[in-house]
This record gives C-alpha cells, structure tokens and sequence, in this order.
C-alpha cells in the first residue's frame, strides 16, 4: 500500500475538543461568540465591527470555523440567516476541565500545607534567636 492510498484511506481527523479549542484560539472568533451570547444575529451584522480589519469573506470563514467546531448553528428564515450561539462544545471543555482543576486544587493545598510548616519553623527558630540573640549594653 503507497503513503499517499494509506493517508487518504486513514484520514487525521480531529476530535471534538481539539475543534473546539482551534476555534476559540482566534480573538475575532471569540469576539463573534461574544456577540452571539447577547442574542442571534445575521452575518452582516456580525462582520461590522470587523470590517475595517479583515473582508466579509474573511468574516465568513470564521464563522465556518466555529460552525464546524459546533459553536455557532446558522438558520434560515427567508433571505435572513440568523446565527445562533451554541455553548455545549463548551461545557464538554469545563467538563474535561474539571480533572485538571482538581489536581491543581490539590497541588495548591499540598503547597499551602508546606508553606504552613515552612513558616511555623521559620518563626519558631526567630523566637529562640530573639531569646538568647540579645546583647548587653
């Protein structure tokens, strides 16, 4: 079997996570959803504030992005399409989140458990110099 056969028959695809953290990496993009948790919008209206910087089919493609990471769902209503936040695929990052931030929890109190011996030692060994380190005058 060539490479190129092999590649094309074990496509790299990118998981459900990795989508959604590409997506949220761009400012523009997370300015967008920033937008769209106020309330559903239409392209146009979502591109404004980016038009001076980038071009309407620019706009576009992140909206593509964030569509196909599951952030933004498009309608249509007439000639109007309306896009609509969606905020599961940021659940399952918090949710995949939550491992972490119990071990860093963990981690802290571990630190603040040593930091509490460290400290009681320290002014322990201060007392006894201050009760025999005074010098007549």
């Amino acid at each position: 079997m060539t490479i190129s056969r092999y590649r094309s028959q074990t496509q790299i695809r990118t998981d459900h996570l990795s989508q959604t953290f590409a997506a949220l990496a761009d400012p523009t993009r997370r300015a967008i959803l920033a937008r769209l948790a106020q309330g559903e919008a239409s392209v146009s209206d979502l591109a404004k504030p980016f038009l001076k910087q980038m071009s309407l089919p620019a706009v576009t493609k992140h909206l593509k992005v964030l569509e196909k990471a599951g952030l933004v769902t498009k309608s249509r209503e007439a000639q109007w399409r309306p896009c609509k936040f969606n905020g599961m695929p940021l659940k399952d990052i918090a949710d995949w989140m939550e491992y972490y931030r119990s071990f860093w929890e963990e981690s802290f109190d571990r630190l603040e458990q040593y930091l509490k011996t460290v400290t009681a030692s320290s002014e322990s060994s201060n007392q006894k110099g201050k009760k025999h380190g005074r010098k007549k005058k």
